[in-house]
């Protein structure tokens, strides 16, 4: 896939917990897993937006376009 989700960078960086996340934006640790894993399909704005509120970083910080997959 050309998307590359660095969720889990981000999380490292603001020491938060895939559990503490989930409660915080209101989806499922499982969901949130497998957004983070890069396995998800989509992603509704409205939960980019709660992550990127929790996480105090921009939609950018968290998702990452390449070419690389083509």
């Amino acid at each position: 896939m050309a998307i590359i989700v660095n969720l889990d960078v981000m999380m490292a960086k603001r020491k938060i917990s895939l559990n503490e996340l989930s409660e915080r934006v209101n989806i499922t640790p499982a969901n949130l897993s497998i957004l983070k894993t890069g396995k998800a399909k989509a992603i509704r704005f409205s939960t980019l937006e709660a992550i990127c509120k929790e996480l105090d970083c921009q939609p950018g910080d968290i998702l990452e376009w390449t070419d690389a997959g083509d």
